[in-house]
């Protein structure tokens, strides 16, 4: 059976897959906003964007978020997810933000992989 981390590699695999050189740079710069701006700050500057490489990454994160959070997260888009990390304690919120932080370690390392070949 895969461990947690195994499971976060496996997802992120499958979401770089046919990705485009936009997707591939902003993953590379997500991890340096969640950090510098916050979690809940860095998915609504994506979804203003809403470019196809900002709402794909986007929806990684929130597929991920309620896959991994099945009892808080009930649901996959924008406003649900938001509603989930603000109604959440910091705890949980530190959480969500780590876990995000880890997906997107996976997908940054497997989106410039996928682009170099």
């Amino acid at each position: 059976m895969p461990n947690l981390e195994q499971k976060r590699a496996a997802y992120a695999w499958s979401c770089v897959q046919n990705c485009n050189s936009d997707y591939v740079n902003l993953a590379k710069s997500a991890p340096a906003l969640v950090m510098g701006n916050g979690l809940m700050q860095t998915l609504a500057f994506f979804q203003s964007k809403g470019k196809d490489h900002h709402n794909s990454l986007n929806r990684h994160i929130f597929s991920r978020l309620k896959n991994r959070f099945p009892d808080m997260c009930k649901g996959e888009d924008f406003k649900t997810v938001t509603r989930f990390l603000y109604d959440s304690g910091s705890i949980k919120y530190r959480r969500a933000t780590e876990e995000t932080l880890e997906l997107l370690r996976w997908i940054r390392q497997f989106a410039a992989a996928v682009e170099s070949e």
